[in-house]
């Protein structure tokens, strides 16, 4: 299984948090590989992120990302370079990589990710899920925002077949879309992702998938109570802590914080400190 990062020092922390539950939960994955693709992670913080995955039987390849690629590209502070790497991820990594599974650092795998790696794709390039609400407004107002039919995917989890990814993506389809539709951009790397690619994306349940932390009152009333916590634990791959504030802050209030707390405590153990 080949795993994708995109961070900075910043989201060093929960990155590990997130490969160590990854790693607990799917210990039948043998000699996972973890690209992170980066611009100014330091190399001792790098070297230090190495030895965490090899203690787990993983393999890391961290890819200084070249700065020429961007030289075309729209920067500021709200879209800044490294906003692109998932995006243009087909182009900047190995070609013997013909598979990836992109993953958000603020998650916790709690069940196999194995029945969404080998998911087949049915003639599709990408595989994600839309975040389902009790009603489907926010898919609808959306749809409106960016002129799009299909679903809105979230692109915190994103299964990529690369070899047919690197005949679709460009850089300038992407710089140029970011350029001619700044006004209605707001999560701008996932609104591009929709516009651009959102037909050649098969969709995932998000309660499998992609769980959005927040929206658990939601899950149990669509369910007719049946997705209550049990049912996640038992079922859910991926809960994802969505939003500016994080199960770190100490200001967090959610039903699964003291979990993501848990497995820190766990990480942080592991490391030392």
């Amino acid at each position: 299984m080949n795993l994708l990062l995109t961070l900075d020092e910043n989201y060093l922390l929960p990155c590990k948090v997130m490969l160590d539950s990854f790693f607990a939960s799917n210990p039948q994955e043998k000699d996972p590989a973890v690209y992170l693709l980066h611009s100014a992670i330091p190399g001792r913080k790098l070297a230090e992120l190495e030895a965490f995955c090899a203690g787990f039987g993983a393999k890391l390849h961290p890819i200084a990302v070249e700065a020429v690629l961007f030289e075309n590209a729209p920067t500021s502070k709200r879209y800044p370079k490294e906003m692109y790497y998932r995006l243009l991820s087909p182009l900047i990594l190995p070609r013997q990589v013909e598979r990836v599974l992109y993953l958000d650092p603020d998650m916790l795998i709690i069940n196999p990710l194995r029945p969404l790696w080998v998911q087949n794709l049915r003639g599709n390039v990408f595989a994600a899920a839309a975040h389902t609400g009790l009603t489907e407004m926010a898919n609808e107002i959306n749809q409106r925002r960016l002129d799009t039919e299909h679903e809105y995917f979230n692109s915190g989890v994103m299964l990529i077949d690369l070899n047919a990814a690197r005949s679709l993506v460009t850089a300038e389809d992407v710089f140029r879309c970011v350029s001619e539709h700044e006004k209605e951009l707001i999560l701008p790397d996932q609104d591009v992702f929709n516009m651009l690619y959102g037909k050649q994306t098969l969709p995932v349940e998000d309660v499998l998938w992609n769980y959005d932390v927040r929206n658990y009152s939601k899950y149990l009333i669509r369910s007719s109570g049946s997705h209550d916590l049990n049912w996640v634990m038992d079922n859910t791959a991926v809960l994802h802590f969505c939003g500016k504030n994080k199960p770190w802050h100490a200001d967090y209030h959610n039903p699964f914080g003291m979990l993501y707390l848990h497995y820190q405590n766990l990480t942080v153990r592991r490391l030392g400190r």
